[in-house]
């Protein structure tokens, strides 16, 4: 076998080097094989899928089938060496087999079904490697995966040993974890107990306290509350429970935060040490409030140089794309953001016992940041400057030579030009667009709308000026010590600051470094112009609401009672609509953008805004600002713990929540006066959300005494809005603004106003304690609480909207809108994402965001159908999801499922005759339909058997005249119809009979219905052949009835009522040359009533309940049924793929490609 193999090294960018192998020419028995190696993301190679805590690897071999856009990963490699290895193994075992395949769609499968071998060989064993006692683990999976039969793609995390509670009776056993459910088993005193309980069911975690323990961990679902407890370690158990609901969640209901969290995608690469690394990215990008899409790559301890306090601080270097953050082992003790981009340079010093293992991260403006006692300081200083290389190159950057000021630091530009801005000692950078791009764009407003109001309007009073020049000078000082840019260093001293409040002229500079805004304004210099200039002038329902809200944006502001402020607030708000269409434009934001445009420049309030909306509010501003519910709902749980009695006055959450949600989504600005509102915003940008709760716990605590005394959610709105409307600014260098939030009467007693500063002077000093890893851990668990209601509102929609349609109880409703609901989401559990299958969207209409495939309606048809037919149901099952697939878009939603099985619960048999028939004419039969080609041979449905039956008193019965009395009473009943169903042909009539004969199969009455039905099918056959008699003759029109008896043979001349006697020869059908045998729904129906035993059979009450319980018990053990049947018989087809090749055959080339 010649092969040639072709390798060449490209470079693909100045700080990046990456091979790309070609290997041409692969001849195996003229069988030519394309091998590329690329550099890429591995996404489900084989090595990822049997080690998840693997690094990405950089090289990996994709099986392609020539014509087709697919790749299939085979294997992958962290080196070329180490992807050489796989390719060798491949063509020593694998790639001399195929040349016995016929064509390509063997190969690939037979390729595909060894890979699935290998890796179903070795998933125990990596898994168990993966932990750190690996045959305990191993040994706990296999116990795992035989006491509860899952699907291989149920990945268990971890396990513990521990006791449910049922009543007062503790069952001792095994809590296992995995990726979808909680799981417990027990076999005590020879009883075996089991549960399963998924985590999209779960409602609530929490730590409680029963009479026997003090420590106990309570799981409610919708119907239950399960006790878990008697852990080794109650807080770790607790821990990975909420993350995992909480990833679980997200993934499966919140389809905006999935979108947002690529992590969340795969859920069979988590193990317990994601988990852990989870949690620290997520306290990472909290605490520093970073871009949600910055990976963490390093967190090691250190003690960093502080020259204030002239010591090293203990605490740890975080380490990301973009940034090197700092934090004190003391929250509040002192913490530091550099981003790359201010970095110059990272260097080694000489390692001494006093300075052990050193670096020096010095940045641009002449400033050096010192770390000692790093661990493996070599591979991190390493590391730190490949990204640092990175950053640099993305954005190239220059030092400035201006001489104008020797004292004043270096300044950082970009290759873009850029202007310095001073505010007395504060330098910054700003981006400023060419001169050139401006005569493009359209013109921004080059300063803060404070700014110009100052330099037109009067002075402030000389003590207020006294006081902000007293503030100026404070923050100066802070300055020289602690650092002027983003760089510096943040402590409890600038918190008191910030406490004071910020001076006017400060305010719009300091909120761009807190936010770090002023790192997204500087790495994109005119990104905000091209924004506004693509996105002005086209109209949008965006625009539509922004132009709407545009006038109430602080309309009482001198600053919007003109165009200038109202066309900056425009850009603003469309430039970022346009920016992040998932968001677009949502209420609130008009507000807060008009607070931004006061005291930053317009291009600056832009970025301040992303920062608020993508980092320091995630998921406020979307469809259902569900960020401000998860932490209204944490504001309530910390009213409860710090103001009990006040909790228990205002027991209905719903009366707080309707309070407190606009402090939330615009940091109190909306109802409190502006002068004093800008004071918290002032807080919040400091010191992110932790800075509103405590805020808001200020406020109800001064405002307690009234509340309690109230007696309706009317009088303590009033109260609470009266309270935020009298907090003044006593230090606001401008005038104060007049009262606009309040909505009492003048006869009203005048409230007692309160200083901003003291209110949140008291909120640090009583309600300061909440540290940020406490509050995003009672964010996770909230979310859960949130997810769930939102759940229960879209099934109480739902449920109205079905209710008066259907004759269910509404407990049974229920019962299946949860079984309907389960179905959808085992198929996100253990199988690949279907074409057809769209994921959970909370942004439809309730009655559409669960919909489920065909499959997905087999199982639910199997599971609740009064008709079961044996192995008829699956088919049956096809055809009646084709007839309710309306929009045939291959999904059907919660109300069709529920109105069919209606009709075959709780419906008059006409009705119930009518969906049959429906299922046996298109579209439910199909000219393809399975089973559907297949002839109905019984002698019962002989055309030639004599109407004439015996009765049990020896009687008999001439059908002959009754027949066609019949035909004549039908047709004149034809004009009545409003919607006439086709008539059914004779193949679809064949399928009808099947059906109803399978459908009577182990009845009690099945002879009877047997003898009645062969009955039936015969009267209705020989009324087809009249029918297809009089159609040939031409003498016999169906639509009247005058016609058809005209034309209507005799008795002794209708060879249809030939007696058997006769001589003549049966036939199991009538020959179809003559004319179109039909019958129609009206002919059904009317022969099914002539006999009672079949009246009885469709009219006999039917009870849901005893199917409910039982697919409760079964929907799972079916799926797994299923999943396993599929997976035998790829094993089958893959195995039986050699023996079927044929050694002969033409061989069809297959593209392999390894790629990076």
């Amino acid at each position: 076998m010649a092969t040639e193999t072709l390798v060449s090294v490209v470079c693909l960018s100045a700080f990046c080097l990456s091979s790309f192998i070609q290997i041409k020419h692969l001849n195996l028995e003229s069988l030519l094989w394309t091998w590329n190696v690329f550099l890429g993301r591995l996404v489900g190679a084989l090595d990822a899928v049997l080690d998840s805590s693997a690094r990405v690897a950089p090289f990996r071999i994709l099986l392609q089938v020539p014509g087709s856009q697919v790749y299939s990963p085979i294997a992958c490699g962290a080196t070329l060496e180490e992807i050489s290895q796989h390719w060798d193994w491949l063509e020593q075992n694998l790639l001399h087999t195929l040349s016995v395949f016929d064509n390509k769609e063997d190969i690939a499968s037979f390729v595909k079904g060894k890979v699935k071998a290998l890796i179903a060989e070795e998933t125990s064993s990596r898994l168990a490697e993966q932990e750190e006692e690996p045959e305990k683990f191993r040994e706990a999976l296999v116990k795992f995966e035989a006491r509860f039969n899952f699907p291989e793609a149920e990945k268990l995390i971890t396990y513990y040993s521990c006791c449910c509670w049922k009543g007062r009776v503790p069952r001792q056993g095994w809590l296992y974890l995995s990726v979808n459910h909680l799981c417990f088993y027990s076999f005590f005193l020879g009883k075996e107990l089991k549960l399963v309980i998924p985590w999209v069911d779960i409602q609530k975690l929490e730590k409680t306290s029963n009479v026997f323990l003090t420590a106990t961990i309570r799981v409610t679902t919708q119907s239950k509350e399960r006790d878990f407890s008697m852990f080794l370690n109650l807080e770790e158990v607790f821990k990975v429970m909420e993350q995992l609901a909480d990833v679980t969640l997200r993934r499966l209901l919140d389809n905006e935060g999935f979108d947002l969290d690529p992590d969340l995608r795969e859920p069979s690469q988590i193990t317990k040490r994601d988990l852990d690394a989870r949690a620290e990215k997520e306290f990472f990008r909290a605490f520093f409030r970073l871009p949600r899409q910055e990976k963490l790559h390093v967190v090691a301890d250190c003690s960093l140089w502080t020259p204030f306090s002239r010591c090293h601080t203990a605490g740890r270097m975080f380490a990301s794309d973009s940034y090197i953050c700092f934090a004190s082992r003391d929250e509040g003790c002192c913490h530091v953001i550099l981003p790359l981009r201010e970095v110059v340079s990272i260097e080694k010093m000489e390692d001494t016992s006093l300075l052990p293992s050193p670096i020096i991260v010095s940045i641009r403006s002449k400033t050096a940041f010192q770390f000692i006692e790093l661990k493996d300081r070599d591979t991190l200083v390493e590391h730190l400057l490949g990204r640092l290389q990175q950053v640099h190159a993305d954005h190239p950057v220059r030092y400035s030579t201006s001489q104008e000021d020797v004292t004043a630091p270096h300044v950082f530009h970009s290759a873009s030009m850029y202007s310095e801005h001073r505010f007395g000692d504060l330098e910054m950078v700003s981006s400023q667009k060419s001169e050139e791009s401006e005569e493009k764009s359209p013109q921004l407003h080059p300063k803060a709308l404070s700014a110009v109001l100052q330099q037109s309007g009067s002075q402030c009073p000389d003590l207020r000026m006294s006081r902000e020049q007293i503030k100026i000078s404070l923050w100066n000082d802070h300055f020289v010590e602690y650092g002027r840019t983003v760089c510096m260093f943040r402590t409890e001293k600038i918190r008191k600051l910030v406490t004071m409040g910020i001076p006017e002229s400060l305010r719009g500079r300091l909120w761009l470094l807190f936010s770090d805004a002023v790192t997204d304004l500087a790495a994109h210099p005119g990104y905000y112009g091209s924004l506004v200039e693509e996105s002005m002038g086209k109209p949008s329902l965006v625009t539509e609401e922004i132009e709407r809200d545009l006038h109430r944006s602080l309309p009482e502001h001198p600053a919007f009672q003109s165009e200038t402020g109202i066309a900056a607030l425009r850009r603003v708000l469309t430039a970022y609509a346009h920016r992040n269409p998932k968001i677009g434009y949502c209420q609130s934001m008009n507000i807060l953008t008009s607070v931004l445009l006061l005291y930053a420049k317009e291009e600056e309030a832009f970025w301040l805004l992303v920062a608020v909306c993508e980092r320091m509010l995630p998921d406020y501003f979307n469809h259902r600002v569900l960020g401000a519910q998860v932490d209204q709902s944490v504001f309530e749980e910390l009213v409860r713990e710090h103001l009990p009695e006040l909790a228990e006055h205002l027991r209905d959450p719903a009366a707080l929540a309707s309070v407190s949600l606009s402090w939330f989504l615009t940091l109190f600005l909306s109802i409190m006066p502006l002068e004093s509102a800008v004071h918290v915003v002032d807080c919040f940008f400091y010191d992110g959300i932790k800075a509103v709760f405590q805020l808001g716990l200020a406020v109800l605590e001064a405002s307690a005494p009234d509340l309690c005394r109230c007696t309706d959610d009317g009088q303590a709105l009033m109260i609470l809005s009266r309270f935020l409307d009298h907090i003044k600014n006593e230090d606001s260098p401008g005038a104060p603004a007049g009262s606009h939030h309040a909505f009492f009467s003048d006869d009203q007693e005048p409230c007692p106003g309160t200083d901003i500063a003291d209110l949140i002077r008291d909120s640090y000093e009583k309600f300061g304690d909440q540290s940020v890893e406490q509050i995003e851990r009672m964010r996770c668990r909230h979310r859960i609480r949130v997810l769930q209601g939102h759940e229960d509102t879209t099934k109480q929609n739902v449920l109205r909207v079905v209710t008066p349609e259907v004759s269910f109880l509404l407990e049974d409703l229920e019962e299946l809108y949860d079984l309907f609901k389960r179905e959808h989401m085992m198929s996100c559990y253990w199988e690949q994402p279907r074409p057809v299958v769209s994921r959970h969207d909370p942004s439809r209409p309730y009655a559409e965001q669960y919909r489920i495939d065909g499959q997905q309606f087999a199982h639910l048809f199997q599971l609740v159908s009064p008709w079961t037919c044996g192995a008829h149901t699956e088919i049956l099952a096809e055809r009646t999801f084709r007839l309710l697939d309306d929009n045939m878009d291959h999904l059907i939603e919660f109300k069709a499922f529920v109105s069919c099985l209606d009709i075959m619960y709780n419906g008059e048999m006409n009705e119930k005759i009518k969906l049959l028939y429906k299922l046996h004419i298109p579209p439910a039969l199909t000219e393809n339909d399975r089973d559907s080609q297949s002839p109905l041979k019984n002698p019962l449905l002989s055309t030639s058997r004599p109407l004439v039956f015996g009765k049990p008193n020896g009687d008999t019965t001439d059908y002959q005249k009754q027949l066609k009395q019949m035909i004549k009473d039908l047709a004149k009943e034809k004009d009545k119809i409003e919607t006439e169903l086709p008539q059914m042909s004779q193949r679809e009539f064949i399928q009808f009979c099947k059906t109803l004969y399978s459908m009577f199969h182990e009845d009690p009455e099945e002879n009877d219905l047997y003898q009645a039905i062969a009955t039936v099918t015969t009267l209705l056959l020989q009324i087809g052949e009249v029918g297809q008699r009089s159609s040939s003759s031409g003498s016999c029109s169906q639509d009247s009835a005058e016609e058809l008896r005209a034309s209507a043979p005799s008795p002794a001349q209708d060879s249809v009522f030939v007696d058997t006697d006769s001589g003549t020869a049966p036939q199991a059908f009538p020959e179809e040359a003559e004319g179109d045998w039909t019958v129609s729904l009206e002919h059904i129906l009317a022969s099914l009533l002539t006999e009672q035993s079949l009246v009885n059979f469709f009219e006999k009450p039917l009870d849901i309940k005893s199917k409910l319980e039982n697919a409760k018990i079964n929907q799972y053990s079916l799926k797994t049924f299923e999943m396993s049947s599929q997976s035998q018989s790829e094993l089958k087809q893959d195995s039986g793929l050699l023996s079927r090749a044929g050694h002969n055959k033409a061989r069809t080339p297959i593209s392999w490609v390894v790629s990076p």
